[in-house]
């Protein structure tokens, strides 16, 4: 059986600590042992869970101070064709010449 190793988990992110394979863990020559502290699935997780994070943090950042709610889309105008001004609509109550 392959030597395990901890994969130490995030408990901001929810990722729970377990054992893994040695085989799991990405290469990380900075560290003493020369392998990483989260499993690669974890690894992939965390940094996903990382980014999303800046993102919301620098989306809440640039909102207006006095705006607590997420910002309404703005009205469009419905578009028309281009081309030729659209016919006007007859009354129901005229009789139309054929």
């Amino acid at each position: 059986m392959a030597d395990l190793r901890g994969c130490i988990g995030s408990a901001r992110f929810g990722i729970e600590a377990h054992e893994a394979p040695v085989t799991d863990f990405p290469v990380q020559p900075s560290q003493k042992d020369g392998l990483g502290r989260l499993c690669r699935p974890h690894w992939d997780q965390y940094t996903t869970a990382l980014r999303k994070a800046a993102a919301a943090a620098k989306a809440e950042a640039t909102r207006p101070a006095g705006d607590a709610t997420t910002p309404e889309p703005a009205e469009t105008k419905p578009q028309r064709a281009k081309g030729k001004a659209p016919e006007p609509v007859a009354e129901s109550g005229e009789a139309t010449a054929q």
